[in-house]
């Protein structure tokens, strides 16, 4: 685990114990946005379980054999370096929510950055992953320039 005085990998600019930790220790985010940033650190961190308790049981990327998607996850957090976490759009509503963002990685030393539309609903009164759309920049950098690219699969697909 990181020591007190480590940046959190969301890119709050807030130290990680004082921002997502939190979230990874069991407190519950009032918002999906708060939920979209704990899982990408989450990711950065490699805590396959916190992905996999934060992922809604219909996301089609979803693994039934919970040791084999925890060993995926972990082979992708393990090889991925996590450079930045940047929110674009952030849409909230009662019982569904949506979060546009841009992940900068890289994997191997290339770029393995995307933009993704994501969709959060909340259950039971917690906030969890529904799915996402890739979504390719077709020019200019702004959101009325994106499409979504449907052939896209997460690192926990099946």
């Amino acid at each position: 685990m990181p020591s007190k005085y480590f940046p959190c990998p969301c890119s709050s600019k807030t130290l990680y114990h004082k921002c997502c930790k939190a979230f990874h220790d069991g407190q519950l985010p009032t918002k999906a946005v708060d939920l979209m940033k704990s899982r990408y650190s989450a990711y950065a961190l490699n805590l396959p379980e916190y992905i996999i308790s934060t992922t809604h049981k219909d996301n089609p990327n979803c693994k039934a054999d919970h040791e084999e998607w925890k060993a995926d996850l972990q082979n992708f957090s393990s090889t991925t370096q996590f450079d930045s976490l940047q929110i674009e759009e952030f849409v909230d509503g009662e019982e569904t929510a949506t979060v546009m963002f841009k992940a900068s990685l890289r994997q191997a030393g290339q770029d393995a950055s995307f933009r993704e539309k994501s969709t959060f609903v909340k259950q039971d009164e917690r906030w969890l992953y529904r799915s996402g759309e890739i979504l390719k920049d077709v020019g200019g950098g702004n959101a009325n320039s994106w499409r979504t690219d449907d052939a896209w699969h997460s690192p926990c697909n099946t």
